[in-house]
């Protein structure tokens, strides 16, 4: 189980440097009064060699952060499983600046002004006018396109970019897993039709759009039924995507040039019928692998043709955060998954698996940090 105690580890950078820069981030992100400073000042303490303290008990998830805390409290940050970790943090960060409050604060996205920033950049106007191009061309090389956008667009992960060395990089990522027809195959439709897919997001933004308009392919073209997009519930990872985050991306396309425009118009259609339907399961703002998820989600999962998950922590949730010999088997990992599973993920962690053993050696021989780099991709299936 990877952990942050490793002087020199990626995980320790993230608790050690990502953390307290978020801090300072949100900080920044809006004129908060006195009480949320303290607390923010309170915690910014804590994770810099403190104890971990729980939620206080007014917290209305405090009983179940109980549960899921109560063999970490009063360790070190550094000394407890690192998806736990994170996720607390997350937690901890929203309870400092009164996001669950009684008060003026609540619901108020602490991450926002970034996430609204990368929404009007550049990266995105490019993104609307490739979509419009890729209009024209025919619908199996746009499924490929729109498959590789969607991998590509997790290079938009504002959270990644806040450690030394995890700048966001241009270009394509190379894939060292290429399972894309296999991806395709999954989506064909089977003899009683297409079925529901389930998407399960990861950031806002670019990535997003990039996802949605996989989505609207999918209803297009017959290759589901039904799209369920999986958003978190409350703002999570800086860039994750909530509910809100949908609503901006939806009208971000429905304002792009040409083409483009006519996918931000199905979508609200859809999402106005139930042909697209967006759900916020508590269950993605905890700290669980997907082997741990509820029996309702569970239920609704396995209810799907196929589950395509976005990005690292989903990656990390469904394998398991644990230093796998890169060339472990990925369908072993991931049967006790209810439904075929598609994933889309760039590199950004030390949790990988599926590789050749050829291509992990000539990873390993030339680049130090390639797990964590940005730089590599994996398109990987299981299920039939």
């Amino acid at each position: 189980m990877i952990r942050g105690n490793i002087p020199g580890s990626f995980p320790r950078s993230v608790l050690e440097e990502r953390h307290p820069a978020l801090i300072d981030r949100v900080r920044r992100s809006f004129p908060y009064g006195a009480e949320q400073q303290r607390a923010l000042d309170a915690l910014l303490i804590e994770i810099d060699g403190g104890d971990i303290t729980p939620l206080p008990e007014e917290a209305h998830d405090h009983e179940r952060w109980a549960e899921w805390g109560y063999p970490h409290h009063g360790r070190r940050w550094l000394d407890v499983p690192f998806l736990w970790a994170e996720s607390f943090f997350y937690r901890r960060l929203l309870e400092a600046v009164s996001h669950f409050g009684p008060g003026p604060w609540r619901g108020l996205d602490p991450f926002a002004p970034v996430k609204h920033a990368e929404l009007r950049g550049e990266g995105v106007d490019a993104l609307l006018e490739a979509l419009h191009d890729l209009g024209s061309r025919p619908a199996e090389e746009r499924l490929r396109a729109l498959l590789l956008a969607s991998l590509q667009g997790n290079r938009a992960d504002l959270s990644f970019g806040m450690v030394p060395g995890g700048g966001l990089g241009e270009g394509e990522a190379g894939l060292v897993v290429d399972e894309l027809t296999a991806a395709r195959d999954l989506l064909e439709p089977g003899p009683e039709g297409a079925g529901t897919v389930a998407v399960i997001a990861d950031n806002s933004g670019r990535e997003l759009i990039a996802d949605l308009a996989l989505i609207d392919h999918l209803l297009v073209h017959g290759l589901a039924d039904r799209v369920v997009l999986h958003v978190k519930p409350a703002p999570y990872y800086v860039s994750d995507a909530v509910l809100a985050d949908v609503m901006h991306a939806v009208r971000r396309l429905s304002f792009g040039p040409g083409r483009t425009a006519g996918i931000g118009e199905r979508l609200w259609e859809a999402i106005g019928t139930d042909r697209l339907s967006l759900s916020a399961h508590p269950f993605f703002c905890s700290p669980l692998t997907f082997a741990e998820m509820p029996a309702d989600l569970r239920t609704e999962l396995a209810g799907c043709a196929v589950s395509l998950f976005k990005g690292d922590l989903n990656y990390r949730r469904l394998v398991g955060d644990r230093l796998w010999p890169a060339t472990t088997p990925f369908a072993p990992l991931v049967a006790h998954f209810p439904s075929p599973v598609v994933a889309l993920r760039l590199l950004k962690s030390d949790v990988v698996t599926g590789l050749p053993v050829g291509t992990v050696n000539r990873l390993t021989a030339t680049e130090d940090d390639w797990r964590i780099s940005g730089a590599h991709a994996v398109v990987q299936t299981a299920g039939s």
